[in-house]
């Protein structure tokens, strides 16, 4: 069934080799997953933001920009070969410039909160920015989501690579020590992606990535039928502000038992306290296994196209949120991403949100001399 050519790539769909330039002239389309690059606009600074798509045989393909280190897109086919993107995401740069849920992106330094935006680090006191109420958010309203990467990308014969760098200088969003982060998608034969990121400072510090894409396996239309399980026994409750109370839950007899295969729509409504708070789903669970060993996280399936994801990852924990706070309409939206309210979800691999205040969460301190490494794969197969 993957065996399906480029060249036979939609019936009405254009292809994703039209209009893009190979990076390396392989010569004709062959068994390698193909480099190919694009522009994708310019920012208001007029500098250039260049797409590169990994292109698979089957027409599978994974698109990313500078900006933000984003991934504009995943493209996989469905159990009959047909080609659909199967995360949200905007038409152009300027949707990218004006989005404020951090579509596809790689979220830094802090992923996920802080409370009151504020940490203390060897008896210093440190204040960041607050953009979601009193929280610090996804690094604050100028994170890594919102700066242009330096970027290089390569092939060989089990798959192609895209490596982008950002220098993070000391200070930047009110963060300790100047960082060096570097960050590596990898698309390869058997429709895996990993995504690699790599962080030295100059001073201690803190520091938690994540890769924020929206996944709807069906392509379009809801995720409420979506089934989702997830391997994680516990879960840390959060306050009326999302901010974890610092107890660690077990998820049993509660709406957050994904241990089994459940669909989303079955709990996402309950009358419990967390999911009535989160207005859905907006949780982070503690993945079963030891950390920095690669290991399962979850898996999510549609019945209704075949297609099947699975994650895999060496972090301590995962958000899973529901795309509560998604646009329920895009009329008037100048720029409205490709899914809204609770057509879209996000499987955020991650440490514990709020860590630098709980001292009980593994710990996101980065010294001088230490090497920040962790690495997520999603893989997606059609069933």
């Amino acid at each position: 069934m993957l065996a399906w050519g480029i060249a036979e790539c939609e019936r009405g769909c254009r292809s994703p080799l039209d209009g893009l330039a190979f990076l390396r002239n392989d010569g004709p389309v062959t068994n390698r997953v193909q480099v190919l690059s694009e522009p994708f606009g310019k920012l208001p600074s007029g500098a250039e933001v260049t797409r590169y798509q990994l292109v698979h045989p089957t027409g599978a393909s994974v698109s990313i920009i500078e900006y933000g280190a984003i991934i504009t897109s995943i493209v996989m086919p469905d159990r009959h070969g047909a080609l659909s993107p199967i995360t949200a995401g905007y038409g152009s740069l300027e949707g990218y410039l004006a989005d404020t849920a951090f579509l596809g992106a790689v979220v830094g330094r802090y992923a996920n909160r802080i409370a009151a935006g504020r940490f203390c680090l060897d008896g210093t006191s440190y204040q960041l920015p607050q953009n979601q109420a009193t929280n610090h958010l996804h690094g604050g309203p100028e994170g890594f989501y919102r700066k242009l990467w330096k970027s290089r990308a390569f092939s060989d014969e089990s798959g192609a690579t895209v490596e982008l760098s950002l220098h993070s200088p000391d200070g930047d969003a009110g963060y300790p020590g100047a960082l060096e982060v570097q960050v590596r998608y990898r698309f390869d034969a058997s429709l895996c992606l990993s995504v690699e990121y790599e962080a030295r400072s100059t001073k201690p510090t803190v520091l938690n990535l994540t890769q924020h894409s929206y996944f709807n396996l069906g392509g379009s239309g809801g995720v409420l039928d979506h089934e989702l399980r997830i391997c994680g026994e516990r879960f840390t409750p959060t306050d009326a502000l999302a901010i974890p109370t610092g107890v660690i839950a077990p998820v049993a007899g509660t709406a957050l038992d994904f241990r089994s295969w459940r669909r989303i729509g079955e709990g996402i409504d309950s009358e419990e306290p967390q999911i009535q708070m989160a207005q859905g789903y907006d949780h982070n669970f503690v993945i079963d296994g030891t950390p920095g060993e690669l290991r399962l996280a979850a898996e999510l399936r549609c019945s209704q196209s075949g297609r099947h994801l699975t994650v895999r990852t060496t972090e301590p924990g995962m958000q899973f949120y529901s795309g509560n706070f998604l646009p329920r309409s895009s009329r008037g939206l100048a720029h409205a991403p490709s899914h809204g309210y609770r057509e879209a979800l996000c499987l955020e691999t991650q440490h514990y949100p709020d860590s630098p205040n709980q001292p009980e969460f593994p710990s996101t301190r980065l010294d001088v001399g230490q090497v920040f490494r962790s690495k997520t794969e999603y893989a997606c197969s059609v069933n």
